[in-house]
């Protein structure tokens, strides 16, 4: 069985390393931290000059939920422009209702506006507050996605294995199941193994030490309890044990 790793990142100092260390595909964002926003379209550029591997960028304009106004649907649509332009090979979206179901028509704009441009897509983690998953995966095969990135409705996919094992059956290989949020080397077999899902998203952060040699910690950038001479990235070895887990279940 093939499995395929896809690393999210949010800087290009991570797309070397999880390049390094074996992914298959990236999902590209800014703010990880707030889980993903939409790159800018200088990283989404840069990232297409330099990546050897498929390059998917997340599209959502705001943090919070993911019950968007007209304004934020025509954003999003200029960004899947701006990620054509940039020559990226797919995008990442979601959209709801106020009850919870997938926004048809407007998930439905957003898809034609990716397939225009030759874009794959992935339908994301907005499926996981959704009302009725079995409904939404309906939708997602109407969208014609590639895959859903999902934690099966839990706080991550290792808690989320029974609704991961029965997304797969309702794909019905369709379109692929991904499991990402807490995906790691110490559970990824476990995942994979009990759900059938041969796609594993992670971040596979760590983090190093600011190279600037003044470190003026008067003056905070933006949330007080973070350190801004600490900067986040994927590490490679984590991306690698990963990959080599998933090589020795093939």
């Amino acid at each position: 069985m093939t499995y395929q790793v896809e690393v999210c990142i949010d800087n290009l100092e991570s797309l070397h390393y999880a390049i390094a260390g074996g992914a298959s595909r990236i999902e590209l964002c800014s703010s990880l931290a707030l889980g993903g926003l939409t790159p800018s379209f200088g990283l989404m550029q840069q990232a297409a000059k330099i990546s050897t591997i498929p390059v998917y960028a997340m599209i959502r304009p705001r943090q919070g939920d993911f019950l968007y106004s007209e304004e934020d649907i025509e954003s999003m649509l200029l960004d899947i422009d701006a990620a054509a332009l940039a020559g990226l090979q797919g995008v990442v979206f979601g959209v709801l209702t106020a009850d919870g179901d997938i926004d048809m028509p407007q998930a439905a704009r957003l898809a034609i506006r990716a397939s225009k441009h030759n874009l794959g897509i992935t339908f994301h983690r907005a499926i996981d507050q959704c009302r009725d998953y079995v409904s939404a995966i309906e939708a997602v095969a109407d969208l014609g996605c590639e895959r859903i990135l999902t934690s099966g409705l839990a706080a991550n996919a290792e808690q989320g294995i029974e609704v991961l094992t029965k997304m797969v059956e309702l794909a019905n290989g369709r379109f692929a199941i991904m499991a990402g949020a807490g995906v790691n080397a110490g559970n990824i077999a476990h995942i994979a193994q009990s759900t059938g899902v041969t796609q594993l998203h992670l971040s596979g952060k760590t983090t190093r030490q600011s190279q600037m040699k003044l470190v003026a910690e008067q003056a905070k950038m933006g949330n007080q309890d973070l350190d801004d001479f600490i900067v986040p990235i994927t590490s490679s070895e984590t991306i690698a044990e990963v990959v080599k887990t998933l090589q020795f279940l093939g």
